[in-house]
């Protein structure tokens, strides 16, 4: 980013960074378009700043006359305690995958390309959600002009592969290199996992998109040696976190929506009304180091606004504690908001 830009510009370019619904990063973008300083130096920026207005307004846009649209939108409005993409090269039971763990109606075939859309679905776990979007696949040579556009709202990845194909050393390079022309980069760097952090350049470039992933091995019944996936790792130099699954048989599944909520620090946060029991149905969800601020956010923009104080029910407080917005919340608190 250039360094001579106002302060209104950079608050516009954090809250992109932070939006996840497509109208409100469209809003964003136009936010940084007016308040970006017009000159040589901007003009790249400005360039996309503008392209990426064009691409969310079309994809937003309202049914023409006589219900027409301008086409299907590519773009999954994010639900549930995170959003994950899943990618991956053709035939590699991607579809398979998002069926067995979402119940979902995805068309599956033993073709290629048999998705063509991204396909929602939620995966549960405990008493949250997880939504995987399944994604067409990319190969060497082909990937959907949409699909920077289709990750935006992603949290993570599951990086997809066929354990028993030998061609997934070079699907794996060949799906990363088509990632970065869209600046989407995959590492391995979860939040709830220990492992040994990278700067990436990401604060010079709000388009730039580094997401989590974990390497999917599936088909796992067709080439049962465990030590496949890190042998395939090594021989890629890959340190992504991994699991070798079987769609087929079910093998390893639940091991990934406990992973998920552990390495994206997935925080449960039940609320009650003054007098009444707590909702214990379904609980807000936020992420470690969030505050009650954030949950009321969550809850609705004008309790938030107007919010004052809270009182806590939860393991690091005492029963009804008061406390301000900014206090950090942690898994399975029962919050009053008071506004």
């Amino acid at each position: 980013m250039p360094t001579n830009v106002t302060a209104d510009y950079k608050k516009a370019e954090d809250a992109f960074r932070k939006a996840r619904e497509p109208r409100e990063r469209l809003e964003c973008l136009r936010e940084m378009m007016r308040t970006i300083p017009k000159h040589k130096g901007t003009e790249h920026l400005q360039a996309d700043i503008k392209s990426r207005i064009k691409q969310l307004t079309e994809e937003l846009s309202s049914p023409k006359k006589g219900g027409r649209r301008s086409g299907p939108s590519h773009v999954i409005r994010p639900d549930g305690a995170a959003q994950i993409a899943l990618v991956g090269p053709a035939n590699a039971g991607k579809s398979s995958l998002h069926s067995r763990l979402t119940g979902s109606r995805t068309d599956i075939g033993p073709y290629p390309y048999t998705t063509k859309l991204p396909i929602p679905g939620m995966l549960p776990f405990e008493d949250v959600h997880f939504q995987l979007v399944d994604l067409p696949p990319i190969s060497g040579d082909f990937m959907e002009s949409w699909y920077g556009a289709a990750m935006q709202p992603a949290d993570a990845v599951m990086l997809v592969v066929d354990l028993s194909d030998p061609d997934c050393l070079v699907q794996i390079p060949e799906i990363m290199e088509r990632l970065a022309t869209r600046k989407i980069f995959l590492h391995e760097n979860w939040p709830g996992l220990e492992t040994e952090k990278e700067d990436r350049p990401s604060a010079g470039d709000p388009f730039r998109l580094d997401l989590p992933a974990l390497l999917v091995a599936n088909k796992s019944d067709l080439d049962p040696d465990p030590d496949e996936v890190m042998v395939l790792e090594e021989l890629l130099g890959l340190r992504l976190p991994a699991y070798a699954v079987s769609a087929e048989t079910g093998a390893g599944l639940d091991q990934l929506g406990p992973f998920l909520f552990d390495a994206l620090e997935i925080v449960r946060v039940y609320t009650k009304a003054p007098g009444k029991p707590p909702d214990n149905d379904k609980p807000f969800t936020v992420r470690r180091g969030d505050t009650v601020q954030d949950v009321a956010r969550l809850v609705h923009r004008d309790i938030a606004r107007d919010l004052k104080f809270a009182r806590i029910w939860g393991n690091s407080v005492y029963d009804g504690q008061q406390t301000g917005p900014e206090h950090e919340v942690e898994d399975g608190d029962i919050v009053e908001l008071h506004f």
